[in-house]
């Protein structure tokens, strides 16, 4: 299935390389045709799709790669280059645009073909949204970062284009020529905004920032599946790489239990947690024997060495599960009340 997902990812970045190369030439022809700058500004753009994609493929094809000697764990952080790298190159064309407004809007030149141009350009709109879409809902499937940076581009590629339309209508309703340097200053924003967010959530990634939804998804799975031997999980960490999913944690079980008890337990532990996840999922697993103080929340009920009834169950959420000590205030906290 692994495998299968890689070749998915790398098929689809492929397909957005290609289709940004043909409509970069098509926008590229709309402004010859019109002269018109914020159709110039959006071919612009284009050019940054073609090397954002070409990277991302790369990013793709090398994040598959399985983990050696030299990498650990695995090859999946290149996806976050990616993600970072393709916001810069956004940022940068961005720049550019918002120049090259400002000098139209200062030295005004005449705009022709509109309404030729603009049919080019709502076919560009309509492929970009269709892969960008696809894109992106492949992306969150897969906790693909490079997925979902490329399709968020061409989403928002889609975006400016319509904003482009609207704004050569009014230049054809109006006949108002500094409307498409407005255009062009607007679009040129919004990217600078866009690529910050991608270079943004690329260096939370490179820094092993913590996916709070990512978190939150793996902590529902353990409350769903929580076992009566589950006494306490702490100490858990949850790290997206790629597609990739990287799970430490510490799980306390009776201290009474034979070695080969406490690796069965801690196998189902493992699968429980990798059957949900659509990718490649590592699981490291530190042990804890239980102590006294765990039996106010300890749910076994023939215990033979329990020394305090059993008193009150701890719900498990986020902000419990990573710190990296057993459930004793928790617990505390429940016999007071």
């Amino acid at each position: 299935m692994q495998i299968n997902q890689n070749k998915l990812k790398q098929r689809l970045i492929m397909l957005s390389f290609i289709a940004s190369i043909l409509l970069t030439g098509l926008k590229f022809f709309a402004f010859y045709l019109t002269s018109s700058n914020a159709i110039l500004s959006d071919a612009l753009e284009s050019i940054i799709n073609v090397i954002a994609s070409g990277f991302a493929f790369y990013s793709v094809y090398l994040s598959a790669q399985p983990k050696d000697r030299n990498h650990p764990y695995g090859h999946g952080k290149i996806e976050f280059f990616s993600a970072g790298f393709e916001g810069a190159l956004i940022i940068i064309a961005s720049l550019f645009i918002i120049i090259e407004a400002v000098k139209r809007l200062m030295d005004p030149a005449p705009i022709q073909n509109l309404a030729e141009g603009s049919g080019f350009i709502l076919f560009t709109i309509l492929v970009n949204t269709a892969i960008g879409y696809k894109l992106l809902t492949e992306g969150k499937r897969a906790n693909s970062l490079a997925l979902i940076a490329d399709g968020k581009h061409l989403m928002s590629d889609s975006v400016s284009s319509v904003v482009l339309i609207f704004s050569v209508g009014l230049i054809m309703l109006t006949g108002y020529a500094w409307i498409d340097s407005v255009a062009s200053l607007l679009f040129g924003v919004f990217l600078a905004y866009s690529g910050s967010q991608l270079v943004s959530k690329s260096v939370a990634g490179l820094m092993d920032a913590s996916d709070e939804l990512l978190l939150e998804k793996v902590v529902q799975t353990l409350r769903d599946h929580k076992k009566d031997e589950w006494i306490d999980v702490h100490n858990l960490r949850v790290q997206q790489y790629g597609s990739d999913l990287h799970i430490d944690c510490h799980l306390t079980l009776p201290y009474y239990w034979e070695l080969q008890k406490v690796h069965e337990t801690i196998h189902e532990f493992e699968n429980i947690l990798k059957n949900p996840q659509p990718g490649e999922t590592e699981i490291f697993v530190h042990a804890d024997p239980c102590v006294y103080q765990c039996c106010y929340f300890c749910r076994i009920d023939d215990c033979p060495v329990r020394q305090h009834a059993f008193v009150k169950d701890i719900d498990w959420d986020a902000a419990k599960l990573v710190k990296n000590e057993k459930l004793y205030n928790e617990a505390r906290i429940n016999i007071q009340e």
